[in-house]
């Protein structure tokens, strides 16, 4: 039994929310570069070759990628054998706080949904934690903004509708989203488990990389296929047209009821940040 203190754990997620703001992943940086190198389109690629300034001043200057700093998402995979001295919920309050302060990065957070009132460091935090073999704690800190966040959707599909209906939703779901997002994004699915479970595995997905494909290569042809027809719709960079809409798009499944299939999209645009430490 391995003892992770709590202090341990504020100073690792403050950590990764200045670090998260500040950088993106190799994997992120590498597909907008590219982007922009295959972009015949005059106008997006000044759009793109802007972003990818962008990326170079923040992480020059330290300062944020974008103003939009996000709701503070971690996730956090504790092993079964591992003792958490402290409260672990608010040590990951704690260190959000601490890392929306010291980083100087924008609290966007509200105390209450519907009659509002800034809670002034970003907290509380969107925790979700599964228990897993071993003694180590990995924890994922995700920032996410609201100007994508807000352009994403559930649906509770008929299984009849298949493939092709699920095909639909998710493209029909970046149409509508247009370049409110921020183009070129990154596109997260979510197919089946429950209402709660979908939207789970569609946030879930923004964590892998964009460079990566679904293990079962039925869902990796099926994530080339929609990329595809996404990247068709020509919103492109930042709305302006082009070739590349989407940078990435990622499936993750789970089993689900016979009468059921649900399907959640949750949309990131082109700052899709998230930051890993093990403890």
């Amino acid at each position: 039994m391995r003892t992770i203190s709590a202090h341990e754990i504020t100073d690792a997620v403050a950590r990764l929310c200045i670090e998260a703001n500040r950088t993106l992943s190799p994997d992120m940086t590498n597909a907008l570069a590219n982007a922009k190198a295959s972009e015949p389109w005059p106008v997006a690629k000044a759009a793109l070759d802007t972003i990818c300034e962008n990326l170079t001043v923040a992480e020059q200057t330290g300062l944020p990628i974008c103003q939009d700093t996000g709701m503070a998402v971690v996730f956090a995979d504790i092993g079964q054998e591992v003792f958490i001295d402290g409260n672990f919920e608010q040590a990951v309050h704690d260190g959000v706080a601490k890392g929306y302060t010291e980083g100087f990065l924008r609290k966007s957070v509200v105390a209450d949904p519907i009659r509002r009132g800034n809670t002034g460091d970003n907290t509380p935090a969107v925790i979700h934690t599964r228990l897993v073999p071993g003694d180590r704690l990995r924890l994922t800190v995700a920032p996410k903004g609201f100007g994508s966040e807000n352009m994403s959707r559930i649906a509770m599909l008929k299984p009849a509708q298949g493939k092709e209906g699920v095909m639909d939703f998710i493209v029909e779901t970046v149409r509508l989203a247009g370049p409110n997002p921020c183009p070129p994004i990154v596109v997260g699915v979510g197919i089946g488990g429950t209402f709660e479970l979908c939207a789970m595995l569609a946030k879930r997905a923004l964590l892998r990389g964009v460079d990566t494909r679904h293990p079962d290569p039925y869902y990796a042809e099926m994530e080339q296929t929609l990329l595809a027809r996404i990247n068709a719709l020509g919103i492109g960079a930042q709305g302006f047209g082009g070739k590349t809409t989407a940078l990435g798009l990622q499936i993750e499944t789970y089993p689900t009821h016979i009468a059921g299939m649900p399907v959640a999209v949750n949309i990131s645009c082109h700052v899709t940040r998230h930051k890993e430490a093990v403890l």
